[in-house]
């Protein structure tokens, strides 16, 4: 198996867990470098990488952007060259590289962020709709009724026969629409309460949405504020009708909220020779001098950094 296979083979593992990450693939290079067009490297969220995309001239500056990648969910071309940087242009990032090589590359960053859920309890006309209108528009689907089988709900990626939803792992970018319709309304949303969810829709008239929140604050339930009674402008309509402006409602929400990935970046210091940033944690080349820790992208800058703070040394006059 090829280097660039086992990067895709990888990435393939960590799509099916839900988790985000980066593919990295140079696209073109200006030798000499020791990458070649077509290798790729896999950089996960923790900042591990798989692969190779060069040497550490390259190496930081494309894990570095794909973190930001990962954090604002676009794709970008990054451009690594000894040249001064152009002027901007939308969807690239360019940096000046001091590679003794003097080479340059072209590096696509492809994120590749986990698939929104789309989480719908009940087996009601509205229930199917939504669960087959988010899997048309590529949404993650789980159905949730209690009894039920995988036969119940062909469209859905997921059925869960009770309202125990850890098997479907709800988390921030899960958006869940409770389409009971009157039958265990309240028990739907309280199995829900406990995550950390993106949106908590009940399909409901306002008066038996008021209803169902009494009772729930009767019992004792807290947060109750995070549930809405989905779709609430729309008026009247079908089943499919009242799912269909559910679902876009959710989609207009989502794309309206700004990405916010918890996305680590890695702290670094810029080399006080060449103006680079440079990964702090693992860095190879560094100077303390009294109370400072300098940090530099290679053993060039770090020696003409000595050089020049010795001749600097030797100019000053005696105290």
């Amino acid at each position: 198996m090829s280097l660039a296979d086992d990067v895709l083979d990888r990435a393939a593992g960590l799509r099916e867990r839900g988790e985000t990450f980066v593919v990295a693939t140079v696209v073109r290079v200006d030798p000499p470098t020791s990458a070649r067009p077509g290798d790729k490297a896999l950089i996960a969220a923790d900042g591990t990488l798989w692969g190779w995309i060069g040497g550490s001239c390259s190496e930081s500056l494309v894990r570095r952007e794909a973190l930001h990648a990962m954090g604002d969910g676009q794709p970008r071309l990054v451009k690594i060259s000894p040249d001064e940087a152009p002027e901007h242009e939308p969807g690239v990032v360019a940096h000046v590289s001091t590679c003794p090589s003097a080479g340059g590359l072209e590096v696509f960053i492809d994120p590749h962020l986990p698939r929104p859920l789309l989480l719908v309890i009940g087996d009601t006309p509205a229930a199917h709709t939504l669960v087959r209108l988010a899997a048309t528009i590529g949404y993650q689907t789980c159905a949730v009724h209690p009894g039920a089988i995988a036969s119940d709900f062909p469209e859905a990626d997921r059925v869960i026969g009770s309202l125990d939803l850890a098997p479907a792992r709800p988390g921030a970018t899960t958006w869940a629409v409770v389409a009971t319709m009157g039958h265990y309304d309240e028990e739907a949303i309280e199995a829900l309460l406990p995550y950390d969810l993106a949106y908590i829709g009940l399909v409901a008239s306002r008066r038996r949405a008021a209803t169902v929140l009494d009772i729930l604050a009767e019992r004792g339930r807290r947060d109750l504020e995070r549930v809405r009674r989905a779709a609430d402008s729309s008026v009247g309509g079908s089943q499919e009708e009242i799912a269909l402006a559910v679902l876009a409602e959710i989609v207009a929400e989502r794309h309206a909220r700004q990405p916010a990935y918890a996305i680590a970046l890695p702290v670094t210091a810029i080399d006080p020779i060449c103006g680079m940033s440079v990964e702090v944690k693992g860095a190879q080349h560094t100077l303390v001098m009294g109370e400072t820790t300098y940090y530099f992208c290679g053993a060039g800058c770090l020696d003409a950094f000595r050089l020049r703070e010795g001749q600097a040394s030797a100019a000053r006059p005696p105290a």
